[in-house]
């Protein structure tokens, strides 16, 4: 089977991807070009050569740099993100559940493995199950209007405008608005792979 290299322009975006990538990770964990060599066990030179897009580096010695940055390769060398990026009103994804009568607008831009922020709509008598959350995460529910009951593990809870409950996310739940209104909530879910002291 005959398999194409990529165009030269690609390879040399990967670079640019790999230079700006752990320029900008190496700054934001406050690391000199010296610390980062030393943590990652390679060479200064080869890691100057590799921000400045000129390198050509071993998969070996990216391991070691993605190790020692906390990341994986993947993250090393893709299109570098916006530190900042606008989702206008018209384009945060709004999913219907409930046969329309709850909507969930999911707020995350990004995609982050095991996080959610999703603003979620209730009319009056309206309810939702909620799907359980990977292993290991938390849920806060925070009543932005209205009053919303959400049950989980064999409890019930009223969370009224402004009350915040925090619940296993990895538990089986559900929502319902107990107000005569519209009701309103957010719902972040974050990973908390440590018990919080």
């Amino acid at each position: 089977m005959l398999i194409e290299e990529p165009p030269v322009s690609e390879l040399e975006n990967v670079s640019a991807y790999l230079a700006d990538n752990i320029i900008a990770l190496r700054k934001r964990s406050e690391l000199s070009q010296g610390k980062l060599a030393e943590k990652a066990g390679i060479p200064r030179s080869t890691l100057t050569h590799m921000e400045s897009g000129a390198g050509n580096p071993s998969l070996t010695n990216l391991c070691k740099l993605a190790a020692a940055l906390g990341v994986n390769i993947e993250e090393l060398l893709s299109r570098p993100r916006n530190e900042c990026s606008l989702l206008k009103a018209d384009q945060v994804p709004i999913l219907k559940r409930s046969g329309g009568k709850v909507q969930v607008h999911k707020l995350m831009p990004d995609k982050v493995r095991g996080i959610e922020i999703d603003r979620m709509q209730f009319v009056p008598g309206s309810s939702m199950a909620g799907k359980p959350h990977l292993q290991g995460t938390k849920e806060y529910l925070v009543t932005l209007l209205g009053s919303v009951g959400v049950a989980v593990g064999g409890q019930s809870w009223e969370v009224e405008a402004g009350d915040v409950l925090a619940f296993p996310g990895d538990q089986k739940h559900g929502y319902r608005n107990l107000g005569k209104g519209n009701s309103e909530a957010l719902s972040i879910v974050l990973p908390l792979p440590y018990p919080v002291p």
